[in-house]
């Protein structure tokens, strides 16, 4: 959808050649060492930093002009209406209503599909010039919408 060609070897080259895949390998080749605390402390500080950066980034292109919801609207309204609710309660239904899915992990796994629009994928959607106008709208509507959507799925799921 980004207007690139894409071939199996390309996509391969582009997920190697993403950052975050270097600091997932990275931290599984240090994972057994132990840092000085000092370093520790000093990547706990810098890995703290990276969510909010991000919503920085993302928040500087957000545009909540009249045109840029109008143009917008329905494709919105689709996607935080499937993420925020439709998808949630589809999930509900099949574990919980049809495979009988009960305790505490369930509930957190359900809860968790409530959550707003991933911040990373965000990120890369406009990397890759996927209606960045969309994506900003996506995530600066839909984070502060999933603050009610979490907690009523949490009370439904209370049941469970």
């Amino acid at each position: 959808y980004s207007g690139r060609a894409s071939s199996f070897r390309t996509s391969i080259r582009r997920v190697f050649s993403f950052p975050p895949v270097y600091s997932l390998i990275l931290a599984l080749l240090l994972s057994k060492f132990t840092f000085p605390l000092f370093l520790n402390d000093l990547l706990i500080k810098l890995g703290g930093m990276v969510t909010p950066l991000a919503l920085v980034s993302i928040g500087f292109q957000l545009s909540f002009g009249t045109r840029s919801l109008r143009q917008n609207l329905r494709p919105l309204l689709v996607g935080l209406s499937y993420k925020l609710v439709l998808g949630p309660l589809l999930l509900v239904l099949l574990f919980v209503g049809i495979l009988g899915a009960r305790g505490e992990a369930i509930q957190v796994t359900l809860i968790e599909t409530a959550m707003a629009p991933m911040i990373t994928a965000g990120v890369v959607a406009v990397e890759y010039e996927l209606d960045a106008e969309l994506v900003s709208l996506m995530l600066g509507i839909g984070i502060p919408l999933s603050f009610f959507t979490v907690p009523v799925l949490s009370y439904f799921l209370r049941w469970v």
